[in-house]
């Protein structure tokens, strides 16, 4: 070994992570890439019809951050890869190898600051995007795209998760980023997504963009957001896209202090856009309502004059991590989601809209029959939530509900002590079956074992738990979103599904 590489390596320092909850036990960066061929099936047996791929995305850090602070949706795009093929089923994991990650490779250390504040980056980042990866991957037009909403997608190979490097469409994509929540109708092949602060950090430009079946941007609108602010995820429905502005806010100023990229302000209304899907910006009605927060939206609707949108709505911040603007303290009861249905009516003068609980069942991470997001006649929703029939303290959202938006009913699996599970994705038993008609697959937290399983469960039985249960002997930390491909899907390069009414 060179003296100058020793050198080197004492100026940089001993890997050594904070010693802070964050990551301490199953949060604990995982730093493993690996590969395993037939995983280990524990119980029951995997479905012979389930052929294809399930990818999930969630941060794992590489290097320990540059400054003590830190929240856990940071750090770098880790990809998981679950195959299956006739009853077996194989794993793979990998680092997203973007821009930042590369560079941190190169120096051996952690480069960035606060999150997504560049004014408190290392010197040596200069220029580079600070994009992870981190938070969803996609199939669509025959490329597989990690995506983070403060970067452009990644490509990566969709069989060795090989990074092919940063996606802008040919060109076509002009806002400096794009959403991790594109959504995707299964029916067109077309992919239905935006970028908020579209222009750079604290601007109000808002972009969506329709982008056919085969990748080109077919259908583009600008508009500007009445504050800057994180517009995390939209909706679709058959015949609108509706975009929520919450009082989540980027103040520049503050960030060129080293302060937080958002702060809560619980003094401002709710502000919501519902745009024609194919329209223009002129075509855009606003509505306005009550102080309220949602991370994430299950799907839309239209019949008629009404649109309405079905998302997990809390009265407060429910992204705790980012602090109150006033200095006062969040509040956990206003910030608890529940299942809530907004309804607007394009016929009426008013700016105001209808709110609905729909469950009472705390609940985050909604997910459909991804088939039917978007159709105006979709059924069932996935979720997860809290075990109403819990005694344990504190319980978070470790379980999986799934909610009957038709009957009302909800019915919830509890995967047990010291367990907890991730976001589930639907895969339907085949491209035509009707709504719901398939299976969960689900990533079950081991915390006592510090491992995960992969539990499979009848999307329309939840309430009985696994039909076969997957062991895998690593710990997949925490993932947030991600999709299920039919092997016809990766074949074919496109999604062929009828939908049944």
């Amino acid at each position: 070994m060179s003296s100058i590489y020793l050198e080197e390596l004492s100026a940089v320092g001993a890997v050594r992570f904070p010693d802070i909850p964050l990551y301490q036990g199953f949060g604990a960066p995982l730093r493993l890439e690996s590969d395993l061929r037939d995983c280990e099936v524990t119980y029951g047996e995997v479905p012979k019809d389930l052929n294809g791929t399930l990818y999930r995305c969630g941060p794992d850090r590489q290097y320990p951050p540059l400054i003590g602070d830190d929240i856990f949706i940071d750090g770098e795009g880790m990809v998981n890869m679950f195959r299956f093929e006739n009853g077996h089923v194989d794993y793979k994991n990998r680092y997203v190898r973007t821009a930042r990650y590369k560079l941190q490779a190169k120096h051996r250390r952690g480069l960035f600051g606060r999150y997504r504040n560049r004014y408190t980056h290392d010197p040596l980042v200069g220029d580079c995007n600070p994009g992870t990866a981190n938070t969803n991957v996609v199939w669509h037009a025959g490329k597989l795209l990690a995506l983070k909403e403060d970067d452009l997608p990644y490509e990566l190979d969709p069989d060795t998760l090989e990074t092919r490097g940063r996606y802008d469409y040919s060109g076509g994509i002009k806002s400096v980023w794009l959403s991790a929540h594109p959504h995707l109708n299964q029916v067109t092949n077309e992919l239905l997504t935006f970028a908020y602060q579209a222009k750079g950090d604290g601007t109000t430009d808002v972009v969506y963009y329709v982008i056919g079946p085969n990748g080109k941007v077919k259908h583009e609108i600008w508009f500007n957001a009445p504050w800057p602010g994180m517009v995390h995820d939209f909706a679709i429905s058959n015949d609108h896209v509706i975009f929520p502005f919450f009082p989540l806010l980027t103040d520049v100023e503050l960030l060129k202090k080293g302060g937080p990229f958002y702060t809560w302000h619980g003094e401002k209304e709710t502000v919501v856009a519902v745009v024609p899907r194919y329209g223009t910006a002129d075509q855009i009605r606003w509505f306005r309502g009550p102080t309220s927060f949602a991370g994430h939206m299950m799907s839309g609707s239209t019949e008629g004059s009404k649109v309405s949108v079905d998302i997990c709505l809390s009265r407060g911040n429910s992204f705790a991590f980012f602090k109150n603007a006033d200095g006062s303290p969040v509040n956990p009861a206003e910030g608890a989601p529940h299942l809530t249905r907004l309804t607007f009516d394009l016929a009426s003068n008013s700016a105001d809209y209808k709110t609905t609980q729909l469950q009472d069942v705390l609940c985050e991470m909604p997910r459909t029959d991804d088939r039917y997001q978007g159709a105006g006649h979709y059924r069932h929703g996935y979720v997860l939530c809290r075990d109403p029939k819990s005694t344990m303290a504190g319980a978070g959202l470790g379980s999986l509900g799934h909610f009957d938006l038709r009957t009302g009913n909800a019915e919830v699996w509890n995967p047990g002590a010291d367990s907890g599970v991730q976001e589930p994705c639907f895969a339907p038993r085949r491209p035509d079956s009707p709504d719901g008609d398939g299976y969960l697959l689900v990533l079950v937290n081991r915390v006592a074992e510090n491992r995960c399983d992969l539990a499979i469960v009848d999307a329309q039985n939840v309430k009985a738990g696994p039909v076969a249960i997957v062991k895998l002997p690593v710990r997949v930390r925490m993932t947030f979103h991600g999709m299920w491909v039919p092997q016809e899907a990766l074949e074919n390069r496109r999604f062929d599904v009828v939908r049944r009414n």
